[in-house]
């Protein structure tokens, strides 16, 4: 595809602009944006086609009206990027004057393939159109140069009709004389111009084509070598040159002398063109020394050839095209009969080229494909142009094929029409798969329990599923394309896990796993989750990011719940503990006790009549008891309670930690 091509995408949705721009240069074409049709007048490229994505028929026509009121803009090809939601269908966009109509969700790669055959068909009108513009100049300077008596009349209707078609800014004829000197006879500016002497020294570039009888193209005139000679000066508003010599039988006479205000690089078949132009003036200025009748005569018959010739080439240039096309091509009436099939229609249709014509086209679909068509033709009948359309095939040997047929006027007074053919089957079919896995995708990400966000690199959400609106609270249609995923974290928090993807630390460049942090919900409360986030890239440049977050307010809660049951376990431990060692404490303690207050009691009883030992006697009883109700009491403890004993240490406090009951009053 050529370079020069510029492609303009007008879309009021900046993200979705720059994805197109983005895709469309990628494809190798030169793209810019712009947000709205009225923008484009204070650009100062022109561009070759343009896609405007219309939101509805309104905005359609709107845009159409800026765009026909530019006047230059008015002959650009446009594509129209629709939406299924809209009212605006592919007709509106045709009748607008669309040269195509494309779903807004179709892939991008599908777009960029239409914007390439549009310019393909672009081009070879245009291409059509030039040759058209040559060939009837040639025309008519031919016959100029055959019938005109006037030599100089007809040179200055040369000159001005190569720069009217050619666009030139100053065409001329300067014929060598003898020595150093010439004649400048006509220039396309100056119609009174008439012999006017010049010196060729200070033209090399003229010396130049004289001297090798070939065409010099000088693209750039400030560059060029030829122009190093010191007396040489040439105009400043004139950048590049293009001189074409003028000879009778190898013998040079002069040259067409082509000046043009910018770099310019003539097209093949305008150098075709200008190389017969030449070669026919110089058989005009030999003809102009020839006796009149006999001028006249070996002119009319020199031209008629020549123009025969002419025709001859011209035609066998379309066949050349027609027969390396890429897609197919048939001529038929606007009834359907098929006229012309060059070889790839033949193929595409799985025919040859004997049984595809004088053929009814309708015959060659199948069923389905045979009740669009009948739609069609009554859209022909109306000189209505249907592009685009998808027609199911079968060939004959029962292969079904999709094709996209485009339909455009050949000869309206033949009643004509040009088909163009494509078999698209297995786009169809790989979009078909396409959108059944997008659906697929979708589903999974809509039934996913953990939350999931994703978006540019400018924040903007762009994806945010249901699980992710339960844990926020908020609904996808207020965040997506609305909010800035900054907005769903406490502050720093969005740069501080953007840090953590960027870095190595997390699980990898571009990727972070099992990231602890916290959002921030509708309401204003924090959220705490666990994030597996990573880069999305295309062609190896990171365009967003997606992250996957698992809700760990639950799982929080029963952490606590479980370290509560925990602790109270512990406590449970302890209890059975004591009192485990309360009952083997009291087992071990209560017989010494007894055979204590046994051996004191008889004691008291052998000591009658002394008081001091009774005192004493009776003050070990007393202790004992005393002894024995603490072991009792230790057999019962029931909770485990402490108290402070010397410093900081802790003892059991038996009081407490016994159920209470009636006192012991004695034995």
């Amino acid at each position: 595809m050529a370079t020069e091509e510029i492609i303009a995408v007008i879309d009021e949705d900046l993200a979705r602009r720059v994805t197109v721009v983005e895709a469309i240069s990628d494809h190798g074409f030169h793209a810019f944006g712009v947000s709205e049709m009225d923008r484009l007048h204070s650009e100062q490229r022109v561009p070759t086609l343009m896609v405007l994505r219309a939101l509805d028929r309104s905005h359609l026509e709107e845009s159409v009206s800026a765009m026909v009121a530019t006047g230059h803009l008015g002959a650009v090809p446009l594509i129209v990027v629709g939406s299924f939601e809209s009212d605006l269908r592919a007709v509106d966009a045709f009748a607008a004057g669309a040269v195509d109509y494309v779903d807004e969700d179709v892939e991008l790669g599908e777009l960029c393939s239409r914007i390439e055959a549009r310019q393909h068909d672009h081009r070879t009108v245009t291409t059509l159109v030039r040759d058209r513009r040559n060939a009837e100049m040639l025309l008519e300077l031919t016959h100029a140069l055959s019938s005109t008596v006037e030599l100089h009349d007809v040179l200055y209707t040369v000159v001005k009709r190569v720069a009217e078609v050619i666009e030139v800014a100053r065409v001329s004829i300067v014929l060598c004389g003898e020595d150093d000197r010439g004649y400048v006879i006509a220039a396309s500016d100056d119609e009174t111009l008439r012999d006017l002497p010049v010196k060729l020294s200070n033209y090399p570039e003229i010396g130049e084509v004289l001297r090798t009888g070939e065409p010099i193209l000088i693209e750039d005139a400030k560059a060029h070598p030829l122009f190093d000679l010191p007396q040489v000066a040439l105009p400043a508003r004139y950048q590049s040159l293009t001189l074409f010599p003028i000879q009778l039988e190898d013998e040079p006479l002069g040259v067409l002398f082509l000046r043009f205000e910018e770099t310019r690089k003539l097209r093949e078949e305008d150098e075709f063109a200008l190389v017969t132009i030449a070669n026919a003036t110089g058989i005009a200025l030999r003809n102009a020394n020839l006796v009149k009748s006999l001028r006249a005569q070996s002119s009319r018959s020199w031209f008629a050839h020549a123009e025969a010739e002419k025709q001859l080439q011209a035609l066998r240039r379309f066949a050349d095209y027609f027969d390396s096309s890429a897609d197919g091509i048939i001529v038929m009436t606007v009834e359907g009969n098929v006229l012309f099939c060059n070889p790839s229609a033949c193929q595409i249709c799985g025919q040859n080229e004997e049984s595809l014509r004088d053929r009814d086209f309708a015959t060659l679909l199948s069923p389905d494909g045979q009740t669009r068509f009948k739609r069609v033709r009554q859209s022909l009948a109306k000189t209505d142009y249907p592009r685009n359309v998808d027609l199911p095939l079968r060939t004959p040997q029962g292969e079904r094929r999709i094709l996209s047929v485009s339909f455009s006027s050949v000869r309206q007074e033949h009643d004509s029409v040009m088909v163009s053919l494509r078999d698209v089957t297995e786009a169809r079919t790989l979009a078909r798969e396409l959108t059944k896995t997008k659906e697929f995708l979708q589903r999974v990400i809509d039934s996913s329990v953990d939350a999931i966000v994703s978006a540019d690199l400018k924040g903007r959400v762009l994806l945010f599923n249901p699980a992710a609106e339960r844990t926020y609270g908020y609904q996808a249609t207020d965040v997506v394309g609305k909010m800035n995923v900054r907005d769903l974290y406490p502050d720093r928090t969005a740069a501080t896990i953007m840090n953590a993807i960027r870095s190595d630390d997390f699980g990898g460049s571009g990727v972070v796993q099992g990231f602890d942090t916290e959002l921030l919900g509708k309401n204003g409360t924090t959220i705490p989750v666990r994030l597996s986030a990573s880069l999305i890239r295309h062609r190896g440049r990171p365009i967003g990011s997606v992250g996957v977050f698992k809700d760990l307010r639950a799982e929080q809660t029963i952490a606590k719940r479980l370290a509560a049951t925990e602790r109270d376990l512990e406590v449970q431990e302890k209890k059975a503990f004591v009192a485990e060692l309360a009952g083997a404490a009291a087992h071990e303690l209560n017989q010494p006790l007894t055979a204590v207050m046994g051996y004191a009691d008889m004691i008291a009883r052998s000591i009658e009549g002394d008081s001091r030992l009774k005192r004493a006697t009776d003050r070990i009883v007393a202790e004992t008891e005393r002894m024995a109700e603490i072991v009792r009491k230790i057999g019962k403890l029931t909770r485990y309670e402490s108290k402070a004993y010397v410093g900081e240490t802790k003892i059991i406090d038996i009081e407490r930690s016994v159920d209470s009951e009636p006192p012991v009053t004695g034995r």
